[in-house]
């Protein structure tokens, strides 16, 4: 085999650290502790001989779901500087400290853009790391205690920002679709809409596609929730699991209540070598490819995502390799839409014999927040460590289906000679233009009702009879309105459109 080059990137550590509240040996870790855990393992899992964490050039700290928005604090207090107070944990001192912007589909375009870097030998080290700790803070607040996880740490940091413009849905916020669950539900249920089928049959759908996930998170001593379940456990509506927003019963939305780190190093093939990491640790970059969708009430067809297909589409034409090649798969799974958009179109099946997720997906392995996806790659790398020459796909979401990023990952060389195997794919431009004041009618596409604790909300989203994209409420105390959204057939229907004293639409069937 041809030598391989010494600016090739190649990823030479992972490491995964979690704890459970209540098991024997918790110890109630900040977010700074798990991340560091997590740091730690990925380097003991280089068996370098060399001082890796000395030859850290570049740290990424992934935001926590608690820093992620300009409204919200962690609630026991954080480092002032997020990556170095990483990086002191393992007695690294980078020359860049990074602190990311929001979205789930940071830490793969990472990879690729760091593994750029180090081709362009503008970097020799550089590690993507993340936590969470929501199950403790949850566990510790509700007991009345309240550690104190702040500290001072001095150097320099890049903050890259919230990233959450693109995110931004006012006038869906303001109908209180107001998070992940009835935003991803609005989705769920336009595909569900193009199937023709009824609630009850589309939860099986959902359930069938999940239950093998289940049976991957049980076997997986980090997963949050580490249950088999059948098709019929998670499609059954019970008290205990309840619908959160039509269609999604609780068991089949994305897990946050974790307590996970995740860490991935990626170095020159000329600094491995330096620092006596085996080749037998190398795992290869064959591409990585990042995608931004229209905002979702600007997508034409409200149940697809076709950047994300753009995403993974470009990563296997420029890996040479097909979907039938990837011997391993993790489709980003925080919901079920994200992973049917992607079998829907690669002809996959739920019971496809490779599985679709690494870990157990984000319901039942858990929503590490930004962070799942560093988990999904360090299962990735040890597949294919331990199956040499195979091809494994993990496929990065954030937002909203917003963002997406696509890596492909083996054994065998990647000549990255060109450093041309990571790639950003140019904004979609074909926006549905949103209505501008106020409208009298409304053809509903799509819709949920969020079961929130202030009650229950019909959310819509339509056309107006200019054809421009508007959203509304449902008036659930109209009794013909009620039954339409109720028995999960709204679509298709014209609602008459008043304006409520806040500003918000409200429709009524005539």
């Amino acid at each position: 085999m041809t030598e391989i080059a010494d600016n090739t990137p190649v990823i030479i550590g992972v490491g995964q650290y979690s704890e459970k509240v209540g098991q024997t040996g918790y110890e109630a870790l900040s977010y700074m502790d798990l991340a560091g855990r997590a740091l730690s393992e990925a380097i003991a899992d280089s068996a370098a001989e060399g001082n890796v964490a000395d030859a850290i050039d570049t740290l990424a700290a992934i935001r926590a779901f608690e820093m992620s928005r300009p409204d919200r604090k962690p609630p026991f207090g954080a480092a002032n500087n997020v990556p170095r107070a990483i990086a002191k944990r393992v007695a690294a001192n980078p020359e860049r400290a990074i602190l990311t912007t929001t979205g789930g589909q940071t830490n793969q375009q990472l990879v690729g853009e760091f593994a750029s870097n180090i081709a362009a030998g503008e970097s020799q080290c550089a590690v993507i790391v993340g936590s969470e700790a929501i199950s403790t803070v949850l566990a510790l607040s509700a007991k009345g205690e309240k550690p104190d996880w702040s500290e001072e740490v001095e150097g320099d940091f890049e903050d890259q920002g919230f990233g959450v413009e693109g995110l931004m849905e006012p006038a869906l916020f303001a109908h209180g679709a107001t998070g992940a669950i009835p935003l991803y539900a609005l989705a769920e249920n336009a595909r569900r809409a193009k199937l023709g089928k009824g609630l009850d049959e589309y939860r099986r759908y959902i359930g069938e596609l999940f239950a093998p996930f289940t049976k991957v998170a049980a076997a997986n001593p980090h997963a949050a929730a580490p249950v088999e379940r059948s098709a019929e456990q998670l499609a059954t509506v019970t008290e205990r699991n309840r619908i959160v927003a039509e269609p999604y019963p609780r068991m089949t939305v994305a897990r946050d209540q974790v307590n996970q780190a995740a860490a991935i190093i990626v170095a020159s093939a000329g600094l491995a070598r330096d620092l006596g990491v085996s080749e037998d640790k190398w795992v290869h970059i064959h591409a990585v490819s990042a995608a931004t969708e229209l905002m979702l009430s600007q997508r034409p067809d409200l149940s697809a995502n076709p950047a994300s297909i753009a995403s993974v589409e470009a990563a296997l034409e420029r890996s040479g390799k097909s979907m039938a090649d990837m011997r391993y798969i993790d489709f980003y799974s925080c919901f079920a839409v994200p992973v049917f958009n992607q079998i829907d179109h690669f002809g996959l099946t739920a019971d496809d014999p490779r599985g679709l997720t690494l870990t157990g997906g984000l319901p039942f392995f858990g929503g590490a927040g930004n962070n799942y996806s560093a988990h999904a790659i360090c299962e990735a790398v040890q597949r294919a460590r331990g199956d040499r020459g195979a091809f494994a796909l993990v496929g990065a979401n954030g937002g909203w289906m917003s963002k997406y990023a696509t890596g492909i990952y083996s054994t065998e060389p990647a000549d990255w000679s060109a450093n041309d195997r990571f790639e950003k794919l140019p904004d979609a431009t074909d926006a549905v233009p949103a209505a501008i004041g106020p409208f009298d009618h409304a053809k509903v596409e799509t819709y949920t009702i969020n079961n929130a604790k202030t009650g229950s909300v019909a959310v819509f989203l339509g056309r107006n009879d200019a054809g421009e994209r508007v959203c509304g409420n449902a008036d659930l105390t109209h009794e013909a309105t009620r039954r339409a959204f109720e028995n999960g057939d709204p679509f298709g229907v014209q609602l008459n459109i008043t304006q409520d004293e806040n500003g918000r639409n409200i429709g009524r069937l005539s």
